[in-house]
């Protein structure tokens, strides 16, 4: 009986954690700063901010390939935020490592 008064502990816990990631943002910026990139810890996209300057038709493939840089950069960096957060968590309860 215990063991499964714990087990809803740690499920009530892991529920309040998945709220507190939707809270938790990461700003990325391109290098060029010309494309800023927010994430947030649960894996979604905030928002997307392009600076005029990277809007010239003629450098529309450059922008592309920035916009992708920095989403992935924004999503990992959210993935780890939420990973250290999980760890925390998920210490002494012998889950393992369930972000990856």
């Amino acid at each position: 009986m215990a063991n499964m008064f714990n087990m809803m502990k740690q499920v009530k816990q892991m529920k309040k954690m998945q709220k507190e990631l939707k809270k938790k943002e990461v700003e990325i910026s391109s290098n060029d700063k010309t494309v800023t990139v927010v994430a947030r810890g649960d894996m979604t996209i905030k928002s997307i901010k392009i600076a005029p300057e990277a809007m010239d038709a003629s450098k529309v493939a450059r922008l592309e390939k920035t916009l992708v840089s920095t989403l992935n950069g924004a999503m990992d960096s959210a993935k780890k935020a939420a990973a250290g957060d999980m760890a925390k968590l998920t210490e002494g309860m012998g889950l393992g490592d369930l972000m990856g």
